[in-house]
């Protein structure tokens, strides 16, 4: 065990140990305040630095975008489609782009990539967004150089499926940067359903467009992945119910041919009713089928309209966007203390070196 006197040493070396620490600081800075110039220089450099970094860089343009979704099912029409056996696709509430799940698609290539290649109008020209960000970027000025990049273009109505390799690894790579740097889609509230969505470029209208553009297709194909099933069904039921009407309309013709070749039967003789008997039979069953027919189509437009989620967007991006801009106070203090900082750094160093030459 350690005795009392073994104790007092180890808290005199500890006293001792943050004494010759604090002497050393105090050194460090006489010795830095002897230098007080050339750090005074290079400080007002880096300052100047700063200030002329700020005036030169562009403002970045933020288009802030957001909507709620909202999926309202009820069961009265799936109840009434179930009367009739019919399987809507409405058993189930959430779905594969159900909660955050509608944010990581708008974070897909898919998405991107989509919205990237749609068409906008600039200045009076047609154009896409994949365009516009190649031109503000200025890549064309380095792909000029090469011959495998020098004529991708990304035209207005191109066929996707007929992108050569080039062209989609360049879009892939402008999707990534995009999602890395200019995209962010996040929930104001993990209780709500209101999802934000922030473009944030050097161009305004870039911004602008492909926060309005991205919305617009996440909200279509989730509408159109989330209807799907129904859609289907109801298009079934549209086309057989159109069948079966064109049938019972020539089985209504047919039993008043029928009914006008013998207008004055002979009530002897029967077997000249059979024909317009059968045409009768024909229409009574074709009407059955039609009324159970037009109750399941019924049935399904409405579950159909139930299951279609309500996208509604609340704010969108008005001209002119807010500017992110780097601020000349900000670039002068910025630049002052990292200038500060770095001539200090390098005095030091100048001055420990020449020390261990000297012990040398």
């Amino acid at each position: 065990m350690m005795n009392s006197s073994d104790q007092k040493q180890l808290n005199n070396d500890d006293e001792v140990s943050l004494k010759d620490f604090i002497l050393k600081i105090q050194r460090v800075w006489h010795y830095l305040l002897k230098k007080w110039k050339p750090i005074l220089i290079v400080s007002l450099i880096g300052g100047s630095i700063g200030i002329t970094y700020s005036i030169l860089k562009k403002p970045i343009y933020k288009a802030m975008l957001s909507f709620a979704v909202e999926n309202d099912k009820g069961g009265g029409s799936l109840s009434l489609a179930s009367q009739f056996g019919l399987d809507i696709g409405g058993g189930s509430s959430g779905g594969a782009f159900s909660g955050d799940n509608l944010i990581e698609l708008m974070h897909s290539r898919f998405i991107i990539e989509k919205a990237l290649l749609t068409t906008v109008t600039i200045n009076g020209k047609k154009e896409t967004l994949a365009e516009l960000y190649i031109s503000f970027n200025k890549f064309r000025d380095d792909w000029n150089l090469n011959p495998k990049l020098k004529n991708i273009q990304y035209l207005p109505n191109a066929d996707r499926s007929k992108f050569t390799l080039v062209q989609d690894s360049v879009l892939g790579g402008i999707s990534g940067a995009i999602l890395g740097k200019n995209l962010t889609v996040e929930k104001t509230d993990k209780k709500l359903s209101i999802i934000n969505v922030n473009v944030e470029s050097k161009n305004e209208l870039f911004s602008k467009y492909f926060a309005e553009v991205l919305a617009k297709d996440v909200s279509d194909f989730y509408i159109e992945t989330k209807t799907k099933k129904t859609a289907e069904s109801v298009g079934i039921l549209q086309r057989q119910t159109d069948s079966v009407r064109r049938i019972l309309n020539e089985s209504i013709s047919g039993l008043a041919t029928s009914i006008d070749v013998a207008p004055n039967l002979n009530p002897t003789r029967q077997i000249l009713r059979v024909p317009s008997q059968k045409r009768q039979i024909d229409v009574s069953v074709n009407n059955a089928i039609l009324s159970e027919l037009v109750k399941n189509l019924e049935a399904a437009k409405i579950s159909l309209r139930q299951e279609t989620p309500l996208i509604q967007v609340i704010d969108s991006p008005i001209l002119p966007l807010e500017k992110i801009r780097f601020g000349k106070l900000k670039g002068l203090v910025i630049g002052v203390v990292l200038g500060g900082f770095l001539s200090s750094i390098v005095i030091l160093a100048i001055n420990f070196f020449k020390k261990v030459m000297a012990d040398e």
